[in-house]
């Protein structure tokens, strides 16, 4: 289990000083993050790694010259905020354009394609690209859909060397491309790993058996299988890869490969178990270029380990081998100071102007006033459902959901108190709001809480208490917002199945005439009701879909979530005397 902490929600933070601290001639602390020590020659395309704590030496870990120019890193096994990844990008950016790299998971596509929209807002040419390497969790006819493992490493690698040898921005983009389409892996788990401050691992595997087809942030496999021997393990792990050998590679070649340990299985194991893939990997007629064995893309304490196959050609076989120095992968001298001829590194573009905040009197006021009284209440419920939560999310994610939820409205109530003190209109207060929920909470949840805020704001007049029309309005623009930003539908096993329904019988009565409060209180009926029944859904997004068998019986987390801020919301009229919206 993991054992040496301070504050578990602050483990991250902890760890980014540490790090930081024991390598200042590779890397140095930002907001967010960490970039290089030298700054990057200039013109030079910044490829970013990125995604939640609790995987070193990924991503963090490979800073460093002819490797990542900096890491954004969010809270364990959580994808770090858009504002996180923007401030990393513009730590790390040196007039090339900026290339986020991160595996293929909702929270992380969501927060790092908000992230390039913004730098591109301020003048920034910035990219994303997803890694898509985990033959278990989708077939081979959905490769879009896969999760990005251990394979994501050699796609780092290779696209870090294209920028160092100064390709461009949509060259080093091809070359992550290249390379993810050639690369292929497979994992086992043969016990689950234990976050900060918990009693108890997120999963068990029983003795004598593997998880087959592990994820990176405490999932279990997909299935489970008799543990063999080393030779067994060898032989199912070359041959599961084989079976999904990318089209056009042939059936001989070159391949970079990485045998991968998940945090707790002991380097002279992953060796007797090289050994036989070595054997296997010879008898298929596959060479391996330059291997790699040991820990690589972690997940805390787990007990497991990853096989990744990558067919190389001339191409990626020189940038596989070209050299590197970080912190914890090094194939060169140690970090080289910058070129004589190096030009001044440019100013960094302007950010974009806040929104203009418009001063809030009367009315408007009182429904500033009304918001914080709301995400009081969503702080107490959270809080105090948190635990379950957890339970919940952990029974086919990574059981975080109550930990981000509670660190997101903490936020969003700070930054919504100072925004009402200020006197700031409904709309900057719940703009304020949903920034600061997006920032710390990160994750999926955190996006969608982020933008649903901001869109009910939006839609709320900034002079007088909004009309009926106004509220079914706002309740409607932010299922657009959360819908738009994480492409859920109904059926899909997310928040989407509460916040539906809600909204739809909001607006249903209020245009019908019912008083305010009456058409809340039967709309959160309906969303009570509808995340309950999630529990009979298979998930078809997230990270809980390739685990769908083992969620169906438990509703879905962020529909529950939901539920119960909004029904937390309907009890302010007892205690303030006011409707609730």
């Amino acid at each position: 289990m993991t054992r040496l902490f301070n504050d578990p929600a602050r483990f991250t933070d902890d760890m980014i000083t540490g790090f930081a601290a024991a390598h200042p001639g590779h890397v140095r602390a930002v907001p967010g993050g960490v970039v290089r020590a030298r700054p990057a020659r200039a013109g030079k395309v910044a490829v970013l790694t990125g995604g939640g704590s609790g995987h070193y030496p990924a991503f963090c870990g490979v800073v460093g010259p002819g490797f990542a120019d900096g890491s954004v890193i969010g809270d364990v096994f959580t994808s770090p905020s858009a504002a996180r990844a923007r401030s990393v990008a513009e730590a790390a950016e040196a007039g090339g354009g900026v290339l986020f790299l991160f595996g293929n998971y909702a929270g992380d596509v969501m927060n790092f394609g908000l992230a390039a929209r913004q730098l591109a807002g301020d003048g920034i040419a910035a990219r994303c690209f997803a890694v898509t390497d985990d033959i278990a969790s989708a077939p081979a006819d959905q490769t879009a859909r896969r999760r990005g493992i251990a394979g994501g490493f050699v796609v780092f690698k290779t696209a870090s060397a294209a920028a160092e040898e100064g390709a461009s921005l949509e060259e080093v983009i091809r070359v992550a491309e290249h390379t993810n389409a050639r690369t292929r892996t497979l994992g086992v788990a043969f016990d689950g790993c234990t976050l900060p401050g918990a009693e108890a691992p997120l999963f068990t595997v029983p003795e004598g058996r593997l998880g087959l087809g592990l994820g990176i942030h405490g999932e279990p496999g997909v299935s489970e299988d008799t543990l063999g021997t080393a030779e067994d393990l060898a032989r199912a792990l070359v041959t599961g890869l084989l079976a999904d050998r990318p089209a056009g590679v042939g059936d001989d070649g070159r391949v970079a490969v990485v045998l991968n340990g998940l945090g707790a299985t002991k380097y002279e194991e992953l060796y007797v178990l090289w050994g036989a893939v070595a054997r296997q990997l010879d008898e298929a007629g596959l060479t391996p270029v330059r291997p790699e064995v040991g820990e690589l893309v972690t997940s805390l304490d787990m007990a497991g380990c990853s096989l990744t196959l990558s067919w190389l050609d001339e191409e990626l076989e020189r940038l596989w081998l070209a050299p590197a120095d970080t912190p914890a992968f090094c194939r060169t001298a140690p970090p080289e100071s910058p070129p004589a001829d190096t030009a001044v590194r440019p100013a960094a573009a302007p950010r974009r102007p806040e929104r203009s905040a418009a001063t809030a009197s009367g009315a408007a006021a009182e429904v500033a006033e009304l918001a914080v009284h709301a995400l009081r209440a969503a702080r107490d419920v959270l809080h105090r459902d948190a635990e379950e939560l957890g339970r919940l999310d952990a029974v086919a994610g990574d059981g975080d959901h109550g930990r981000g939820m509670c660190k997101g409205v903490d936020a969003a109530l700070a930054a919504a108190e100072k925004a009402h003190t200020d006197r700031l209109a409904p709309a900057a207060v719940l703009a304020a709001a949903g920034d600061a929920w997006a920032a710390e909470a990160g994750g999926t949840s955190g996006a969608l809480w982020g933008v649903g805020l901001r869109a009910i704001g939006a839609a709320l007049p900034a002079d007088r208490a909004p009309g009926r029309e106004e509220l079914a309005s706002a309740a409607a623009e932010a299922l657009t917002a959360v819908t738009s930003l994480g492409g859920a539908e109904v059926g899909d096993k997310t928040l989407v199945d509460a916040l539906t329904p809600f909204a739809t019988a909001f607006a249903t009565g209020l245009r019908s005439g019912a008083p305010v409060s009456g058409a809340y209180a039967s709309a959160v009926a309906e969303a009570r009701t509808a995340a309950e029944n999630t529990a009979g859904l298979r998930p078809r997004l997230g990270r809980a879909r390739p685990l769908a068998d083992r969620s169906v019986g438990t509703p879905d987390p962020g529909a529950t979530s939901l539920a119960a801020v909004l029904t937390a919301v309907a009890t302010l009229r007892a205690t303030t005397g006011s409707d609730p919206v």
